[in-house]
């Protein structure tokens, strides 16, 4: 069997050769100093002590830490600065080296580069050094929580809670290899606490979130796990929004597969035909590059199944059985990834029609990761679609109340008012969905209850207003491509809509 190669910036290294190469060209190094990069980078970016480097290094035999410094050095001065200026291996009080990785071994297929996080232990400014232990827990629990998100890597306690009180939060970064770090304080006033917390991008020098937290200390756990859910759910869109618009600075015209990602996302919550098409282009060519890429493939499906769902035309006679295979495959390769279990069953559901399998990757995806706002917001959709309405009801006031300016929260009033339609709250219904229509105007969805609710309401000139609307946004829409694109486990919730656009006068076909 071949033995795995290892890539990181310009260099390659081929343990069975014994070869390190920078831009293909060798790199003069000694077997013991090839034996600890090859420690170094097996523990892909976290911390190897000295004991276990000198057994890698001299194996069976008893060495001086000396020689580990030396070939340290030596290690060093052959692979130089990182592009950033920093060391390619950093020295951690008291815990060892770390090799900067930012890359994955070449032998694991459709795994990328992903932004990176650190939180520090809280800084306790009570007075009161009991305290310590609650701001630790709240930093464990939010460590916890983060590490269930797939598009960022957390660093490990152990890791950063070596740098109590270290300072320099730039200098941290720097060397464990992260470009965001979440810091923060505690101070207990009498029977109160204060929580502060800010999310920091090392790399501009700039604050991306903060926010306050105060409760009584007789509710320690459920303040401690507000606290949690708060900074989990707030910190994903930032860390998404920083890594698009370095890609859009730095990167501008880069077709790495990552930057691919970043890219579609404003495409897709364009909700515009032309714009989904742009999508669907760029996530075909990153496919052609990393068919097995989990994420790209979820992407892939969710254009497609968009596109079914909002009307829009399709790009051949196939898109449907192309968005089945792709959440299927994205399934298959998701490896615990809730976003991506979410965003393909939603596809089983909605164009696959497989309703108890989609329902069911849905639940999984929630108890993944049940602070992710895709997530959650996904699964209330779903059930708006073929499930239970309170269920839904619950999913999607929790995705409003942990994140109401997200960017996809037009989605989540529209599943809000979707639901008090089907109850028959037609007033209730159009106080949400003109929420909805207020952030995105383009979402066919929205305007499809607007009109419903407006013929139900005796208001047939306000309907027919907003049936001139959905006919800007969305031309060739008709009721018979509305009623292929939508879920029809409970017919009688499709029925109402249909219903309502006929009597609105949008033509069948």
């Amino acid at each position: 069997m071949e033995e795995q190669r290892y890539a990181f910036g310009r260099f390659m290294l081929d343990p069975g050769s014994g070869v390190l190469r920078r831009d293909g060209q060798p790199v003069a190094l000694g077997q013991r100093a090839i034996s600890l990069l090859k420690a170094l980078l097996d523990a892909d970016g976290r911390p190897v002590g000295k004991d276990a480097l000198i057994e890698a290094g001299w194996p069976g035999i008893m060495v001086e830490e000396g020689n580990l410094s030396v070939q340290i050095a030596h290690l060093r001065k052959a692979l130089g600065q990182r592009p950033d200026g920093q060391e390619w291996i950093v020295t951690l009080p008291r815990l060892g080296y770390r090799l900067f990785r930012n890359q994955a071994p070449l032998t694991e297929v459709g795994e990328q580069v992903v932004p990176s996080l650190a939180v520090l232990p809280f800084e306790n400014l009570s007075g009161d050094p009991e305290q310590q232990y609650f701001a630790d827990g709240v930093v464990d629990d939010v460590i916890t929580a983060l590490s269930r998100f797939k598009s960022f890597a957390v660093i490990a306690r152990n890791t950063s809670f070596v740098y109590r009180g270290a300072g320099d939060i730039r200098k941290i970064a720097g060397e464990l290899g992260v470009k965001y770090v979440l810091e923060g304080s505690l101070r207990k006033s009498g029977s109160r606490l204060r929580i502060y917390a800010r999310l920091v991008d090392t790399a501009a020098n700039v604050q991306l979130w903060a926010q306050s937290f105060d409760g009584d200390l007789e509710d320690v756990f459920e303040f401690q796990d507000r606290i949690t859910e708060s900074v989990a759910v707030g910190i994903e869109p930032h860390v998404q929004r920083a890594e698009l618009e370095r890609a859009r600075r730095e990167r501008p015209g880069s077709i790495s597969v990552y930057d691919i990602c970043l890219q579609v996302l404003p495409k897709i919550l364009a909700e515009t035909s032309a714009q989904n098409t742009e999508a669907h282009a760029l996530l075909t060519e990153a496919l052609e590059r990393e068919p097995d890429n989990a994420r790209i493939l979820a992407l892939a499906s969710y254009t497609l199944e968009h596109r079914r769902t909002m009307g829009w035309p399709p790009f051949g006679p196939d898109d449907a059985e192309k968005c089945v295979a792709l959440a299927r495959r994205g399934i298959a390769l998701a490896r615990g990834d809730a976003t991506i279990m979410a965003t393909c069953g939603m596809s089983l559901i909605q164009v696959g029609r497989e309703y108890d399998w989609g329902l069911a990757i849905m639940q999984a995806a929630v108890d993944l990761n049940p602070n992710s706002l895709n997530v959650v917001l996904r699964a209330g959709i779903a059930h708006v679609h073929c499930g239970n309405l309170d269920q839904a009801q619950q999913y999607l006031m929790r995705a409003h109340r942990l994140s109401p300016l997200d960017p996809y929260a037009h989605i989540t009033f529209c599943g809000l008012a979707d639901i008090e339609m089907i109850r028959g709250n037609y007033e209730q219904s159009l106080l949400w969905a003109s929420r909805s229509l207020a952030l995105n105007p383009n979402f066919d969805p929205t305007v499809w209850i607007m009109i419903t609710d407006n013929i139900h309401l005796g208001r047939k000139e306000e309907a027919k207003r907003f049936l001139q609307h959905l006919l800007r946004i969305a031309p060739n829409s008709t009721l018979a491509s509305i009623a292929s694109g939508q879920a029809t486990k409970v017919p009688e919730r499709l029925t109402l809509v249909l219903n309502g656009l006929r009597e609105a006068g949008l033509p069948e076909a």
